[in-house]
């Protein structure tokens, strides 16, 4: 069986990114000081570039899934209520005229 995964805080991705991008050192020299693969700096770089700050959100959380997430709550509570709304409007009617 292969080795287990490292994970990395999202702290320690981006301060190994900006000492590439900060100083003049290339990827694979920073990498090899900080005891990982140039080709996994290359895609924490990439990210940080097309991300910015939201790059690395943690727990294995997708963006798009977390945007789906918030998307569907926001649905969720219009749509409680309105059903709130048709319950009391339903309460309303239903009351017998006299």
């Amino acid at each position: 069986m292969g080795k287990p995964r490292k994970k990395y805080t999202s702290e320690f991705k981006k301060a190994a990114v900006a000492q590439v991008v900060g100083n003049d050192r290339s990827v694979t020299e920073v990498a090899e000081g900080l005891g990982i693969s140039a080709s996994l700096l290359w895609r924490w770089k990439a990210e940080m570039k097309d991300n910015g700050v939201t790059a690395f959100p943690g727990n294995g959380v997708a963006r798009d899934a977390n945007d789906e997430l918030v998307r569907l709550r926001k649905e969720l509570a219009v749509t409680q209520q309105e059903r709130d709304i048709l319950k009391k409007a339903l309460g309303y009617f239903a009351k017998p005229k006299s």
